[in-house]
């Protein structure tokens, strides 16, 4: 797939790694959310457009986690 970078963040937990980078290419832009274990990788795709969406379920979530 050839796209743009346009940013990335990189979070460190334990043992892992999760990259998170917004590209854009001839479709539209995407968050593509990678983790890394020891090498191995699986990745996720997010489209732009609902990454509200996404964002708002991770959200509910955390503040289920937290006992909010």
């Amino acid at each position: 797939m050839d796209s743009d970078l346009l940013h990335t963040e990189k979070i460190l937990a334990d043992r892992k790694v999760f990259f998170l980078d917004l590209k854009e290419n001839q479709r539209g832009k995407v968050v593509k959310i990678t983790e890394d274990v020891a090498g191995n990788r699986d990745t996720i795709m997010v489209p732009a457009e609902i990454l509200g969406d996404f964002i708002a379920a991770l959200q509910d979530i955390q503040a289920t986690s937290e006992g909010s």
